[in-house]
Formats: structure tokens, C-alpha cells, sequence
């Protein structure tokens, strides 16, 4: 069942969570001159305080069940990418806020972020809508290809159920973050 994160009520959840997942997405890639205040409100909406809305109302549960909090950031807030300014920026807040409370909630709740590059999925088929963009995506690369959902979720069930990692940002993007070939 899909909710707006808004919307979620305490009385909703059950009282004990073994994990919480926040995996917005969005795609708002323009030069800086063309953004204006409002993309940048719209995306801090969506990533950051849509994970701070939903952390807050799972607190409780999570702790009671002793669960684990995976956000979702980018490459592109390590990285540095051109046109990325207002995601990065609100991914970075992302990762301000998985640190926070990593160290607020611990030891009962642990909390990582993914940061992730690109992937395969319909929120990126305008940037993958056909063969040629496709390639040169996977060939920015070093490992030359595009992630793939199965890439992430594999990941995400990890750090979900690791029992000794919290406050880390963890990159899966093919290389790109650290390696140049």
C-alpha cells in the first residue's frame, strides 16, 4: 500500500519495527542557473525532510523492536557532478541526517544510507530511454554498466540486517565513486 510519508499516523504502525526503509527518488538535473527556489524546496521535500517525517513517526516502534534505518543518498553528494546541485544537496542532508541519528539512537536502532548511482529503474528512463544515452551512461562507468534494481535491493537486505554497522554511507555505483579507468 503506498502512502504520502505526510500522511503515515503512529497508530498505523505496529508497535514493533525490525526495519524502516526510505527510498524516494528523484531526478532534478539541471544547470544551477536554471533551478530555481522551488526545485530546490520540492527535492529537500521529498529526500531529507520526507526521511526526517518518517523516521519520527517510527521512532518508537524501531526502537522497540531494535530495528535498522536505510535512507538513500547519491553518488553525486561525494562525487561531485555537474547539474546535480539540488539533489546533492538534499541527499547530503540525508546523509547530515543517517550520521545524527546513528549516534542519537544507538544502540538500539542502527541507521545507514546507500548512496547509490545510477539506475535502471522508470524514474531514470529519460536518462536510459534509448540505446545510445543507455551506452554512454554505462560507459561513464568503470565497471561500464548501469546499475540495476537487483544491484541496490541486494545491498539494502545487507545493511538491514547487519548487526554491526550504523552511521555509514555506503556506495554501490559501478566504480564511479572511487575508482577513475
Amino acid at each position: 500500500m503506498e502512502h504520502d510519508v505526510r500522511e503515515l499516523r503512529m497508530e498505523e504502525l505496529p508497535s514493533a519495527l525490525s526495519g524502516l526503509v526510505y527510498a524516494p527518488g528523484s531526478i532534478n538535473l539541471k544547470p544551477f542557473k536554471s533551478l530555481k527556489e522551488q526545485d530546490f524546496l520540492d527535492d529537500f521535500s521529498l529526500n531529507a525532510l520526507g526521511a526526517v517525517h518518517a523516521c519520527q513517526i517510527a521512532e518508537k516502534a524501531l526502537k522497540e523492536g531494535q530495528g535498522s534505518v536505510l535512507l538513500f543518498s547519491t553518488v553525486a553528494v561525494a562525487q561531485g557532478m555537474p547539474f546535480h546541485a539540488s539533489i546533492a544537496m538534499a541527499k547530503g542532508a540525508v546523509e547530515g541526517l543517517t550520521r545524527s541519528l546513528a549516534a542519537e539512537w544507538a544502540p538500539a536502532v542502527r541507521v545507514n544510507a546507500i548512496a547509490p548511482s545510477l539506475t535502471d529503474t522508470p524514474l531514470a528512463s529519460k536518462l536510459l530511454g534509448n540505446e545510445a544515452r543507455a551506452q554512454a551512461a554505462a560507459e561513464r562507468h568503470p565497471l561500464k554498466r548501469v546499475g540495476q534494481a537487483k544491484d541496490i535491493a541486494a545491498l539494502a537486505v545487507s545493511v538491514l540486517q547487519s548487526p554491526w554497522m550504523s552511521g555509514e554511507i555506503i556506495g554501490i555505483n559501478g566504480g564511479m565513486g572511487r575508482v577513475r579507468a
